[in-house]
């Protein structure tokens, strides 16, 4: 004892003390004496130096998360660190030079939680609206936006890159999520998390993995076979993270094949740590941790959002795991490597946050938000050419869906709060996800303005007669339908709510010239479809909803979104026309049997021989377009496919050429998948050339047992088309010799 006092002395005159594992800790040092702050060394080297010079302790911090607000039902306070009403909060070590990890929610904007201080910012339209865009360079700049904002507030994580797939069209948070194909959604949140990063802040990429519903999402078991998660969700989030890099992934509430996903080593480990070598830190959802042990020896790095979870796993419990040898050492060394290599390789250590909101360009922001909605916005169906409107019109009728305040937003901890408040408040749950929020961005006005001449009248729809007779003394009706959806709640049906049905059915009855503008979180079904001659699927339009929405209809922006997401005639053509746990009943186990496989969405209509109302990547414009010359060829075993789009019609517009292939003589999960894309701008009577190169992966049949994509030798039909179900399609065989590629597309034979 006396010795190692004495060396202890010694120690501390030189500046150091060595630490419990044997590392050196450097007590005030320089900065020029803390190696890992050199920025010309790798992130994987820094992030090793700084590991070897942490305490215990330290590391311990690094990988425990809190609430960034109070709590007041579980008696928790929030780290007086922390950024007010923020999603979390993770210590850093300031002596080494590691700043805190500030957490803000995210996806659509930098969110607040409930309370009297919320950060009034920029919302992007919906997640689903951006994925209808099929802009990789639009959604980049979208998270280019968002980043910048969570930077201004403060904060130096934002919890993004949802990209769960759509497999049940229901599920109360496909509003934040890319869509239904394993390629489009990945492309599309990959460049969203590129973008976020730009603004050295880091990204989550989440939920991971198969949380696609909300109805009994902590408890629900999800069964599926490694091909077939493979091949679709897990697909889609492997495209995204090779596209976008991000510095973190959350795992999920629910289970996997019996096992928890935030402690399945299966998920955490083998898949994305050892398959696609992901070297950031994955953190648990907030409430998403049931254990300590088996969590941390899965590969689960950090706790998120304390006091979500029912004990603190990864406080005091997870230092005698590690004590008494329960959890490695070497366990505990990588969880906090894994942080660190994140924060380094992305510029958090380099370039600290300082809150300066007053910086934000607030109107070149809802230009960007602005933008993303007119580009998302599907127009859906245009019989007669009712649209654009003419401002010719004299009398104008505008009925139903706030339209006379604002539009509608999803709700949830995506929820961004906006200058303005809300602008119909009092309605829906008094408590979280709740209340139903409208951006003050009302359509009433943005179509006032564009003819001032005109009568526009506004009715709310409560009283059914009253709206039918206003629609008769119109020259054109506009009915505005909406859906909320929210995190934590499934759709009950794909029905509109609150008997909207009945009101379009009256008001079409009234008047043939009836538009009708929904806002929803995704598909809903249309019993009046066949009555009204115009549909525009506007989603969740933003901060500048209203304007985008006017802009559409009057044809000052000509639509140009396609859908990413088949719009089903009824529930009884989904894999599970009766959802499974709802409503839900708490702390009920049940399972969720995904049988489909990796027949998501369009793939499974294809299947079954079902035509859908709406199928994926339908989208009309005010211009015609005609698709021609495929000239698909196979060059060193990679398929190439390259085509002509010609506009037809007397208005410069935006085509989505997609590009789909089947397979002649093998069998896939569905009969064709979709194998590329390019949205194309064309002026009239010009045409453009477009390509598209396809991954490889997404010809080939997965492997379980070798853990490799394999290629069967044969032809292949290469489908040019506006649509999954072939409008405009144009075709042509080609040969592939067999091929064999890792886990992450690269070629082995």
């Amino acid at each position: 004892m006396k010795l190692n006092r004495i060396f202890l002395a010694v120690a501390m005159c030189y500046g150091t003390i060595l630490a419990p594992q044997g590392g050196l800790a450097f007590a005030n040092a320089a900065p020029g004496d803390q190696p890992w702050m050199n920025s010309r060394l790798a992130p994987g080297e820094r992030a090793e130096l700084a590991v070897r010079a942490m305490t215990l302790d330290e590391k311990l911090k690094l990988v425990y998360g809190y609430l960034g607000a109070d709590m007041d039902y579980k008696k928790s306070t929030r780290p007086a660190e922390s950024r007010l009403q923020s999603a979390g909060f993770i210590y850093g070590v300031p002596r080494l030079g590691i700043p805190h990890l500030w957490e803000t929610d995210a996806g659509l904007g930098v969110a607040s939680q409930a309370g009297p201080d919320t950060r009034p910012g920029t919302a992007l339209p919906s997640g689903m609206n951006t994925a209808a865009t099929w802009d990789l360079k639009l959604a980049q700049d979208g998270g280019a936006m968002i980043g910048a904002e969570a930077r201004a507030f403060g904060f130096n994580v934002m919890l993004a890159g949802g990209v769960n797939l759509v497999r049940e069209p229901r599920n109360g948070r496909n509003f934040e999520y890319g869509g239904e194909d394993p390629l489009l959604a990945g492309k599309i949140v990959g460049a969203q998390i590129r973008g976020i990063q730009s603004n050295r802040v880091i990204s989550t990429l989440k939920h991971f993995a198969l949380n696609d519903q909300e109805s009994g999402r902590t408890t629900l078991d999800v069964k599926i076979g490694d091909q077939a998660a493979r091949t679709s969700d897990l697909l889609a989030l492997q495209i995204a993270a090779e596209e976008g890099n991000p510095g973190a992934v959350m795992c999920s509430y629910n289970r996997l094949n019996g096992v928890y996903a935030c402690e399945n080593s299966y998920l955490l480990t083998e898949v994305l740590k050892q398959d696609w070598g992901f070297k950031g830190w994955v953190m648990s959802d907030w409430g998403a941790l049931h254990s300590t042990i088996p969590a941390a020896n899965a590969g689960l790095d950090q706790q998120s959002g304390m006091p979500f979870d029912l004990a603190d796993y990864f406080g005091p419990p997870l230092k005698e795991a590690v004590l008494n040898g329960w959890v490695p050492q070497a366990r505990l060394d990588d969880m906090a490597r894994r942080v660190l290599h994140a924060m380094f390789e992305h510029g958090v250590v380099d370039h600290p946050v300082k809150p300066a909101p007053e910086t934000i360009d607030r109107k070149a922001h809802a230009a960007v938000s602005l933008k993303d909605a007119q580009e998302g916005m599907v127009l859906l169906k245009n019989a007669a050419g009712l649209l654009p409107l003419v401002k010719s019109a004299r009398r104008i009728a505008v009925i139903g869906g706030y339209a006379d305040k604002g539009v509608l937003a999803g709700g949830g901890s995506s929820l961004v709060s906006a200058d303005g408040g809300n602008a119909v408040p009092g309605l829906g749950p008094k408590a979280w996800p709740g209340p139903i929020t409208y951006y003050p961005s009302a359509p009433l006005k943005a179509i006032q303005r564009r003819v001032p001449s005109a009568t526009v009248a506004f009715h709310d729809g409560g009283d059914v007669a009253a709206a039918a007779r206003l629609a008769r003394e119109s020259d054109v009706v506009l009915v505005f339908a909406n859906q909320w959806t929210a995190e934590a709640y499934d759709a009950p049906s794909l029905t509109l709510p609150d008997k909207q049905d009945e009101l379009i059915a009256a008001v079409a009855a009234a008047n043939p010239k009836t538009v009708v503008v929904l806002q929803t979180g995704g598909a809903v079904t249309m019993p009046w479809l066949s009555q009204v001659p115009a549909v525009l699927e506007a989603w969740y339009p933003g901060t500048s909803g209203g304007e985008a929405i006017a802009s559409v209809l009057f044809g000052e922006i000509n639509p140009s979104g396609h859908l990413p997401v088949t719009f089903p005639a009824s529930e009884s053509q989904l894999p599970r026309p009766v959802l499974d746990g709802y409503p839900e009943v708490q702390d009920r186990r049940f399972d969720v049997d995904y049988h489909e496989g990796a027949a998501v969405g369009y793939k499974w209509f294809d299947l079954k021989g079902q035509q859908a109302l709406f199928p994926f990547g339908h989208g009309l414009s005010y211009s015609e377009f005609t698709l021609s010359g495929l000239a698909a060829t196979v060059r060193d075993g990679i398929l190439h496919a390259s085509f002509t789009v010609k506009n037809v019609g007397k208005l410069a517009g935006k085509e989505v050429a997609q590009v789909y292939v089947a397979p002649l003589g093998v069998r896939w999960e569905a009969p064709k998948r979709l194998a590329g894309f390019q949205k194309v701008d064309v002026k009239p009577g010009a045409s453009a050339r477009g390509e598209v190169t396809v991954d490889p992966r997404l010809l080939a049949t997965y492997d379980s047992a070798s853990k490799t994509w394999q290629v069967a030798a044969g032809d292949y039909k290469v489908i040019l088309a506006a649509d999954a179900a072939g409008s405009q399609a144009v075709s042509q065989v080609v040969h592939l010799e067999s091929a064999i590629y890792d886990v992450k597309g690269k070629r082995l034979r």
